[in-house]
This record gives structure tokens, C-alpha cells and sequence, in this order.
């Protein structure tokens, strides 16, 4: 078998109902049932109509405050994760972060925490550190580098 010879079993593939164009079609009502408001030309509720009641947009509670447009979002790396990855005397930058998997991409800036410690020196480059991460950094005689 063949991949241009693969076909779908009978009856899995069906053509979709044309509904509402004319009588020659389905027969009297075209497909649309009986009279009403989805019977007719560009009838039909919009999409949060919810028979009459009060939607749930308006149930639920206000949002107050706001989004700051101009917050910097941060790809965040801990340092026992770095300490793990890398070796003596590496140098640990965004983009051998993201061929280690450990940030997604570089399209964002680059943040290290200190959650874990570091046994070994290390030169770190990165956009932003934690107090904690750099003390630690600099303690295991290693250096944080700001891009």
C-alpha cells in the first residue's frame, strides 16, 4: 500500500448541508425548519445570547485595575539548574541557555534566581539577577556578567 493509494471508508466522508438556498435544494423550507428568527436571512443570535437571560459576562464581578502595557516580562532560570548544566569555568549566556533547553527562546530578556546553590565558578551572562543569585555566583568564585 501506498500513501496516494489511501482512502477513506464509505460513508466517513460527508458533503456539508447547504442550508437556505432554495427550494430545489431540500425541499420547502430549504433546510432551516419552520418559520422563525433562525429561518430567516442573516438570522440567528450573536454568540453570548443566552436565551434572554442575563449573560454571563454580566454576572460576573467587575475587573478593576489595569494590565501595564509596558511591564517586562522575564525567561527566568534558577541557579541549581545552571550548576547543573554547566560545567568549570563555562561561560553560561542566553543563547547557551536556550541550546540547553533551559529558556525557550531569545526573544526574551534573561533573569537568574537564586534557588539552589553553585559548587562550582562559573561566568554567567544574563539581563537581570536576584540579589541572592548574584551573591551566590560571586561566593563559588564565578562572575555575573550584565548584558
Amino acid at each position: 500500500m501506498r500513501l496516494d493509494q489511501l482512502r477513506a471508508p464509505l460513508g466517513a466522508r460527508r458533503q456539508r448541508k447547504r442550508v437556505g438556498r432554495g427550494n430545489g435544494s431540500q425541499g420547502t423550507y430549504s433546510g432551516r425548519g419552520l418559520k422563525g428568527q433562525k429561518a430567516r436571512s442573516g438570522g440567528g443570535v450573536r454568540a453570548s445570547f443566552e436565551g434572554g437571560q442575563t449573560p454571563m459576562v454580566k454576572r460576573l464581578p467587575e475587573q478593576r485595575g489595569f494590565v501595564n502595557i509596558f511591564k517586562r516580562h522575564y525567561a527566568t532560570v534558577n541557579l541549581d539548574i545552571l550548576a547543573s548544566r554547566f560545567t568549570q569555568e563555562s561561560e553560561v549566556t542566553p543563547l547557551a541557555m536556550k541550546q540547553s533547553r533551559l529558556i525557550r527562546g531569545l526573544n526574551m530578556p534573561v533573569k537568574v534566581l537564586g534557588r539552589g546553590d553553585v559548587d562550582r565558578a562559573i561566568i554567567v551572562k544574563a539581563h537581570k539577577f536576584s540579589t541572592e543569585a548574584k551573591r551566590k555566583i560571586e561566593a563559588s568564585g564565578g562572575k555575573a556578567v550584565y548584558i
